[in-house]
């Protein structure tokens, strides 16, 4: 069959898309920035194209000779009426599909509350099914809640709330009941959709077997960690509002992308069908079970796909600038340049490494600073962490940066995503050059490679509030920038040196380069 996904590059995108391959379809995909999918291990095995579901123009071609669309797209994070986004973009779609005579439609929604008032994001996942539903094109609207999975926006929630604070006080949603399902299952009925009769014009409730409180749900989280029993103390006079600030300084996600998780868990999130389990029969992962296959993959580094791998709300979409002078405007900018004294595949795998776990190479107090104050005022800090910790991809997140380019052993460049008066990069590049070197005894000649690491920081100021910024922070630099080009070339260093002693047989010893 031949299948469109849009929303590749998201969470359950990322994860459809090579099940799909796998069982023989033909995958077309549809992403704002294409260049995101590059490197993605299954990228060469289907079709990518550039289009929006908010520009109908772009649909029409995505959608020629399709069959099926898969639309797992939503707004959520992006500020502003996110709910009005949506209701266009659902709505260009299904007319788009329309007029490709696209067969079949298959979005992924969330679980709507019976006899209760949904709050905005599950009001408008309900809306943008339901227009769906009333277009000219069948489509089955599967609707799921809480998704647990490595990477999951809300398995993260779960997890550090838990994790992190063995007594907390919680507002009343602690209470409210939910079904969650694992995102294994989540996938199986994805593409089990495709089984149903082409006819199928409707929406289906997917849920796991538990049906739990949320306060249930961190105590068995806690269990299956292996952590003491946590002590909840709910209150009521936390609001969604100030609930979401507490969540932004105690997890990952942002405040942006957890105010509307958050109003939604004082929904109860239970599904009020299971005719899913008649169609599509087939076992499900309980809570426990799932919980620990995530944690499984979160320890053994293998998170496929992450929530922060999604653009960061008002991110710039312009490329770096490369002329000074670029746009007429000012560009502020810090350039250093090192003599590694190491190859340039360890002088990679040193800078590919930065970030996460791995830390900034230079003042990790300051950094850590740096990230706590934009927490405080909704950025996404440090904690976003890195999806893979040694190795990166277009688009990937990298603490409070985000990966703009990459090219193997030469270039890496990040697009700042904290909250700054203005839009900064920061660049690393490797060049090697050759340096000829002669004898006068022996009146011979001969020539050695060595590799130069670049590093460039570059921040147009918007305004007087973004050159004071720049000024106030520029003394800082020689010694945050100085120290971490002199830091990653030790730790490229260090990497050639330990490649080198592991390959040697046991007991034979040999002096290191020193160059």
């Amino acid at each position: 069959m031949k299948i469109l996904v849009m929303g590749a590059t998201g969470y359950i995108g990322g994860r459809l898309v090579p099940l799909l391959l796998e069982q023989g379809h033909e995958v077309r995909c549809l992403s704002r920035r294409p260049e995101k999918l590059r490197g993605v291990w299954w990228a060469g095995d289907c079709e990518i194209v550039q289009g929006d579901a908010l520009d109908p123009g772009s649909l029409t071609p995505a959608m020629q000779g399709i069959e099926a669309v898969y639309y797992l797209v939503h707004s959520i994070g992006t500020g502003g009426s996110f709910s009005d986004s949506d209701r266009r973009a659902a709505t260009s779609t299904a007319d788009a599909a329309a007029a490709a005579g696209v067969s079949r439609l298959i979005y992924l929604g969330g679980l709507v509350p019976q006899g209760q008032v949904a709050s905005e994001h599950l009001a408008s996942r309900a809306e943008v099914g339901q227009i769906m539903l009333d277009g000219k094109v069948p489509a089955v609207v599967l609707q799921a809640g809480v998704i647990l999975g490595s990477g999951s926006a809300s398995f993260e929630m779960l997890r550090y709330l838990t994790e992190q604070l063995p007594i907390m006080v919680t507002p009343k949603w602690v209470s409210s009941h939910v079904q969650p399902i694992a995102v294994r299952d989540v996938l199986r009925y994805l593409t089990q959709s495709l089984e149903l009769p082409v006819e199928t014009n409707r929406r289906l409730d997917i849920a796991g077997p538990d049906v739990l409180t949320y306060r249930e749900m961190m105590q068995r989280f806690a269990q299956v960690d292996g952590l003491r029993k946590r002590i909840i103390i709910p209150v009521p006079v936390l609001t969604p509002w100030l609930s979401s600030h507490w969540v932004n300084i105690v997890t990952p996600v942002p405040k942006a992308i957890a105010q509307p998780l958050i109003e939604s868990l004082r929904n109860d999130a239970v599904a009020s069908e299971n005719d899913i389990e008649t169609l599509l029969p087939g076992s499900l992962i309980g809570f426990d079970e799932a919980v620990g296959l995530a944690l499984d993959k979160i320890r053994s580094a293998q998170v496929i796909t992450r929530w922060s791998g999604a653009e960061w709300p008002g991110a710039p979409s312009d490329p770096m600038p490369t002329d000074p002078e670029w746009s007429g405007g000012t560009v502020y900018r810090d350039e250093r340049s090192a003599v590694v004294g190491a190859s340039a595949e360890h002088t990679w795998q040193a800078v590919e490494g930065i970030g996460g776990a791995h830390g900034w190479y230079s003042l990790p107090l300051a950094w850590n600073l740096r990230g706590w104050m934009d927490r405080l005022v909704g950025g996404v800090g440090l904690r976003r962490g890195r999806r893979d910790p040694d190795h990166v991809l277009v688009g990937d997140a990298i603490d409070f940066w985000r990966v703009e380019e990459v090219d193997q052993n030469e270039l890496l460049r990040l697009r700042a995503e904290m909250k700054l008066p203005g839009d900064a990069w920061l660049e690393f590049s490797i060049t090697t050059e050759g340096v000829g070197a002669s004898s006068l005894q022996s009146g011979t000649s001969s020539a050695r490679t060595i590799t130069m690491l670049h590093q460039r920081a570059l921040f147009i100021p918007r305004g007087l509030p973004g050159r004071l910024y720049w000024l106030s922070i520029s003394p800082l630099h020689n010694i945050v920038f100085g120290s971490m080009i002199e830091n990653l070339a030790k730790a490229a260093r260090e990497s050639e040196a330990d490649s080198i002693l592991s390959a040697q047989p046991t007991g034979e010893t040999r002096s290191l380069p020193t160059t």
